[in-house]
């Protein structure tokens, strides 16, 4: 038997193995009405609370402002570092020199004024780094390296060809504000990001999934009037199906 590709196919196909996630405990379709319960009409089937769906642990605490504190305090702390490099123009080694000039000072001063007091010289405080923090670091990296490697790969030769052009798509559009921005602010950006999008989605949850719904339902109207006044007037070729007995 032989079947046609359109572009309304690849869509229906898309829509269905979202669909498939949904609970069953009511028949919904992908686009429901707006009087279904919200929580049968979660965003691409989501089941579980956004807290699990970020790790549950204590990095997920801080994406969602569980306190607040910390938050804001990572949020600075990662402002500074770029605004430091980016408005200010500090290099990486710049930034270093200094803080080390600053630190001897300190500890230079320190050691003065007891003598000059004719005190005894106080223990001046050593700062001492584990050496687990950086092999901790060096796995945490290349496990996420890898990790995002072998999705790829995965990607590439697993012939699902709905993942692979959204991996396209994904890292055309990387490349993208890339050229606009350099690797430091993108990396900012997706900092911001991680710490504003998912708490505001937590707390409007139910608007956002309502509002994506209507915009995938939108698209795939617009696809339907695509494919039935122009590429399903486009020849192509056919290909064979699998036989069943």
């Amino acid at each position: 038997m032989s079947e046609k590709i359109t572009a309304e196919s690849l869509l229906n196909n898309l829509v269905e193995t979202i669909a498939d996630n949904v609970p069953k405990q009511k028949s919904v379709s992908f686009f429901e009405d707006e009087n279904v319960s919200s929580r049968f009409n979660r965003l691409f089937g989501r089941q579980k609370p956004v807290h699990h769906l970020l790790g549950g642990g204590k990095s997920a605490d801080v994406l969602l402002w569980r306190n607040k504190k910390i938050s804001a305090s990572v949020l600075t702390g990662a402002t500074a570092i770029w605004v430091l490099f980016e408005w200010l123009n500090y290099n990486f080694l710049t930034l270093v020199c200094f803080a080390l000039v600053f630190g001897l000072l300190a500890q230079f001063v320190w050691i003065s004024a007891s003598g000059l007091l004719n005190r005894s010289p106080s223990k001046v405080p050593r700062l001492v780094l584990p050496d687990e923090i950086f092999a901790n670091i060096g796995i945490a990296v290349g496990t996420e390296v890898n990790r995002g490697l072998r999705f790829l790969q995965d990607v590439a030769c697993g012939g699902n060809l709905k993942h692979f052009l959204v991996a396209l798509g994904s890292l055309w559009v990387a490349a993208v504000i890339g050229s606009w921005c350099n690797f430091l602010t993108v990396l900012y950006i997706g900092f911001v990001a991680a710490h504003t999008l998912p708490v505001l989605y937590e707390k409007h949850e139910d608007q956002v999934d309502d509002f994506a719904y209507k915009v995938f339902d939108q698209l795939r109207h617009n696809y339907r009037k695509l494919d039935a006044s122009v590429l399903s007037k486009i020849p192509k070729g056919k290909l064979k199906g699998k036989k069943h007995e």
